[in-house]
C-alpha cells in the first residue's frame, strides 16, 4: 500500500510494459506512484521514468516518497494532455512505454477540500489542477436545465439526467449547491436507490463523473494523449491505458482499433489511397480485468479495464 493508496493491476501494467534496464517510459498520472515505483524497480538500475500530474500536490507527495530514484525520476505538473511538448523538453524524445491511469487517486478522494467524494463538506471544485480551470460549484450555478441534463447525460450516461437538473435548478434558488455533500444528497432525494447490488452504488455516482469529466475537460486530453503517445512511442514501444467507466474505455477501445486498421479511405474505395499506415497492434487481453481477489483487496479496482497496445515499425 502506498500510504493508503493501492496502484491498480500493478502486475499486469509492468508485464505489459516490459521495462528493461536503460529503458525509458512515461507514466502520464503518477497520482500515489504505485506503477512508478515499480516501473522504476524493474527498470533498475539505469532506467528512467517521466511522470505527469496535473495535481501539484501529487508531484511534491511522489517526490518525496521515490526520492530514492534520484535522477532516474523525473516530474513536471502538467497535464497528460501536454505530453507532446513536455516530454521532448523534458528529455524524453522518443521512449518505450507510456501508462495512462485514467482513475482518482485515494489522495484526491480523501481531501474534503477537493470536492471528489461524495461526502466532502468543502466546496465541490473537482479540478486535478486547482490552480486553472473552474471548479464544478460553477457550472451547477450556471448553467440552465437544459444544459445540466446534457452534460449528465453526455458524460454520466446518467438515465435520470433531467430530473437531477430540474432538482439542482430548484435548490440553488434557495441556496447555492457549493458542497459535495449537499449536492450528493440532493441527488440520493430525487433518485432512489434501485435494488439489489446495483443498489449498493450511490445514485450520484454517474453525475460525479460527468462533472468532474467536464470540469477537467478528460476525453478531450484523453483524445489528444493518446495520439501524442503514439508518436512519442518506438517501434515496439507499449501503450497501457487503465479506464474505470465506458466513456473512457470506449475512446481507447476505438483509438487503438483505428490505429490497428491504418487506412482511413471510405469501403466502397477499390484500393488505398490515404497511404496511412497501422501504427499499433493490440498486445494481450483486450481488456485486461482485476481478479476477483484484487477486488476484494482494493474495491476501487472493480471497474477497471486495461487496454494494452504496441508500436509498430514507421
Amino acid at each position: 500500500m502506498e500510504l493508503g493508496h493501492l496502484p491498480v493491476l500493478a502486475e499486469e501494467v509492468v508485464q505489459m510494459l516490459a521495462p528493461r534496464p536503460g529503458s525509458l517510459h512515461v507514466d502520464g498520472t503518477v497520482g500515489g506512484g504505485g506503477h512508478t515505483e515499480r516501473i522504476l524497480e524493474a527498470a533498475s538500475p539505469d532506467g528512467r521514468v517521466l511522470g505527469l500530474d496535473a495535481d501539484p500536490a501529487a508531484i511534491a507527495r511522489v517526490g518525496e516518497r521515490l526520492a530514492r530514484f534520484g535522477d532516474r525520476l523525473v516530474l513536471r505538473q502538467a497535464n497528460f494532455r501536454d505530453l507532446a511538448t513536455v516530454a521532448p523538453e523534458a528529455g524524453f524524445p522518443a521512449v518505450d512505454g507510456i501508462l495512462l491511469d485514467l482513475g482518482l487517486s485515494s489522495f484526491q478522494l480523501a481531501d474534503p477540500a477537493r470536492g471528489f467524494s461524495f461526502r466532502a463538506d468543502g466546496r465541490l471544485d473537482m479540478r486535478f489542477d486547482p490552480g486553472t480551470g473552474r471548479p464544478a460549484a460553477d457550472l451547477l450555478a450556471e448553467l440552465d436545465e437544459g444544459e445540466l441534463a446534457d452534460l449528465f447525460r453526455r458524460y454520466g450516461e446518467e438515465p435520470h439526467a433531467r430530473r437531477i437538473a430540474r432538482a439542482v435548478v430548484e435548490a440553488r434558488r434557495a441556496a447555492p449547491v457549493t458542497t459535495a455533500e449537499t449536492f450528493a444528497s440532493l441527488v440520493e432525494r430525487v433518485v432512489p436507490r434501485r435494488p439489489g447490488r446495483a443498489g449498493r452504488i450511490h445514485p450520484a455516482t454517474r453525475v460525479f463523473q460527468a462533472l468532474r469529466i467536464a470540469v477537467n475537460g478528460e476525453l478531450d486530453a484523453l483524445d489528444v494523449a493518446l495520439d501524442a503517445a503514439v508518436a512519442l512511442l518506438r517501434p515496439g514501444g507499449r501503450l497501457v491505458v487503465l479506464a474505470y467507466h465506458s466513456l473512457e474505455d470506449r475512446l481507447v477501445k476505438r483509438f487503438v482499433a483505428a490505429e490497428r486498421r491504418g487506412c482511413t479511405c471510405p469501403p466502397s474505395f477499390p484500393v488505398c489511397v490515404c497511404g496511412r499506415a497501422p501504427r499499433l497492434r493490440p498486445v494481450g487481453p483486450q481488456p485486461a480485468m482485476p481478479t476477483e481477489a484484487e477486488v476484494a483487496a482494493n474495491p476501487r479496482a472493480r471497474s477497471a479495464r486495461l487496454r494494452t497496445a504496441e508500436r509498430l515499425a514507421a
